[in-house]
């Protein structure tokens, strides 16, 4: 948790900051704001010991408009699988905690969300908005700030406004040590089926593949490069395209998500190919699948409780008047299981 720089005057002019008061009493700083904010789920000895230490410093409530509702709306372009529930948990998770409501939305595409729901969202009055891929216009981010709704561009699809809150992994990087590992397990002939093109994330994993290609001298080759679009069906129709001619097939395929490599996993077994003895494959996320599939597959972990943890935090800071990182970008991280082996014949 950030500390806390929100401070407000005393009766006497002097300046009392929230941290502070945790610090005195011995509580959280998420106890001491549930109490200043009259929620029902702390003990009423602690709910009495930060009301005194507040009466006694001379605190002063700041008095703002009601909302309608504590709620973070999150808006997905569809909820249909197991990464948006895992990004769901993680709002979740931090937003209990305070006694904030989480409503979700299914609305428009990657690139922004229906114009009913930006309507809509201005009248619900939450106390801000997690946006996953999509962003809004400049029309309506000014909607939203004259509003006071603060939000959070989660993964986000292109480059956000320099004003913009966003929090997203380290894409690029995750695709250097994806292509690192498969590099060092002997593999030379390293297919990828990416994201769509337009998305941010996609370009970074991609270029980090070819960076890490570049590192040994091996140059990017269309023929290996498959466009997908984080989907199972995708996987499996980039899969079967780079390994329909079996003279040229790629000895490893890196799936770009754990959703497309569990099609690159299907096609395998239509073929008869067998995952690692002929194809090693990586995936990207680390979805809580990865580990149960046969055989369980290697992946680069992002970090996707983490960061919707993190974005959930950032509105909260910014109601709170806390002082934030604008973009957050979370680490990425290889995690080595089943579905990729040394090649046969490469030296060790």
């Amino acid at each position: 948790m950030m500390a806390s720089t929100e401070s407000h005057q005393t009766n006497g002019g002097t300046k009392v900051r929230l941290s502070d008061i945790a610090r005195q009493t011995g509580y959280s700083l998420a106890t001491v704001s549930k109490a200043l904010n009259g929620k029902g789920d702390i003990s009423e000895t602690a709910r009495q010991a930060i009301d005194k230490a507040l009466k006694d410093s001379g605190y002063v409530r700041r008095v703002s408009p009601e909302r309608k509702q504590r709620t973070i709306e999150v808006v997905f372009k569809d909820f249909e699988t197991i990464w948006a529930l895992e990004v769901l948990r993680g709002i979740i998770r931090e937003t209990k905690q305070y006694g904030i409501n989480v409503m979700v939305a299914e609305s428009g595409n990657r690139q922004h969300p229906d114009s009913s729901w930006v309507g809509g969202i201005i009248e619900r009055q939450p106390i801000g908005a997690i946006l996953v891929f999509s962003n809004l216009t400049d029309k309506e981010r000014s909607t939203f700030q004259s509003h006071n709704i603060p939000f959070v561009v989660f993964d986000p699809s292109g480059n956000p406004a320099l004003d913009d809150l966003s929090v997203q992994a380290d894409n690029w990087m995750g695709g250097v040590i994806a292509t690192r590992h498969l590099l060092e397990l002997g593999h030379k002939r390293i297919g990828i089926i990416t994201g769509p093109d337009e998305m941010l994330c996609s370009r970074a994993r991609l270029d980090g593949y070819s960076a890490a290609l570049a590192e040994r001298g091996i140059p990017t080759s269309p023929e290996l490069i498959a466009e997908g679009d984080f989907t199972t069906p995708g996987g499996y129709e980039g899969a079967m395209a780079l390994l329909e001619d079996e003279q040229n097939r790629p000895t490893a395929i890196f799936a770009g998500s754990d959703l497309q490599a569990m099609g690159v996993y299907e096609a395998a077994r239509q073929l008869k190919i067998r995952i690692p003895e002929d194809l090693s494959v990586i995936g990207f996320d680390d979805i809580q699948t990865a580990a149960y599939m046969g055989p369980a597959l290697t992946t680069v972990r992002q970090p996707l409780q983490d960061m919707a943890s993190t974005a959930a935090r950032m509105i909260i800071d910014t109601t709170e008047g806390r002082q934030i990182q604008k973009r957050v970008i979370l680490s990425t991280s290889l995690v080595v299981r089943d579905s990729t082996q040394r090649l046969a014949h490469a030296k060790a």
